[in-house]
């Protein structure tokens, strides 16, 4: 059912790789019952956009300083007296105003990290470096010492991804820990009752890129023969 002439279709990028990472496409989507065309259009829609089409492995956070405000506006984003972003005009579109600790953390990756994912998902403070170890890696981009700890559990039955996290960043376990991340959220349900919406939320968090994401979701179907 799924192709290399389709995922090449899909993420033309991916070119140099597509016959490593496609065989072990195959044998998540065969393990985690991935099996209908909405799963595995909503599968490759999402995985596709969390790396960059199949091209990158580890989360890249040098952001500059309107990346931060426009990314992490509550954090990153100046706000007037009303509490409202500040927006400034960039030739045809508004942009977030950003605030000065944008301004201090433009292009510096690891303290963005360590900002950003420090007291939560299970990392320590900012001073641990826990946010720039465990930040986000494999094909639906694992983020996060809790996350880490569950998944090397299930792929590994040990805690070796937290000493060792960069073993995501390997073709055979950022796919597979693609397909865990997956079944443990129960994602084929959102899926097959064709609520992509839920579906971008339980990969996210949220609903960044949900249109770019939307859009691959849909030719996949039609490529898959689900759709006219």
């Amino acid at each position: 059912m799924l192709s290399r002439e389709i995922m090449l279709k899909l993420f033309a990028r991916s070119a140099p790789n597509v016959d490593l990472y496609l065989p072990l496409i195959h044998g998540v989507i065969d393990r985690y019952e991935i099996n209908t065309p909405q799963r595995i259009a909503a599968f490759l829609a999402q995985v596709g956009h969390e790396s960059a089409g199949f091209t990158v492995l580890v989360e890249n956070l040098n952001y500059s300083a309107d990346g931060l405000a426009m990314t992490w506006g509550a954090r990153f984003a100046l706000k007037d007296s009303a509490g409202k972003y500040v927006m400034v005009k960039d030739g045809s579109r508004l942009r977030r105003m950003p605030n000065s600790e944008a301004q201090l953390l433009h292009r510096k990756p690891e303290a963005i990290a360590n900002r950003v994912y420090s007291d939560r998902l299970g990392n320590g403070c900012e001073a641990s470096g826990e946010g720039w170890l465990y930040r986000g890696r494999g094909l639906i981009q694992v983020t996060g010492k809790e996350n880490y700890r569950a998944c090397s559990l299930a792929l590994f039955a040990d805690d070796r991804l937290l000493t060792t996290p960069h073993l995501l960043e390997n073709w055979q376990w950022a796919v597979a820990s693609a397909g865990w991340y997956w079944q443990a959220r129960g994602i084929n349900k959102w899926a097959d009752g064709d609520d992509f919406e839920s579906v971008t939320k339980a990969v996210n968090g949220g609903l960044n890129g949900h249109a770019a994401r939307l859009a691959v979701y849909r030719e996949a179907l039609r490529l898959l023969g689900d759709s006219p």
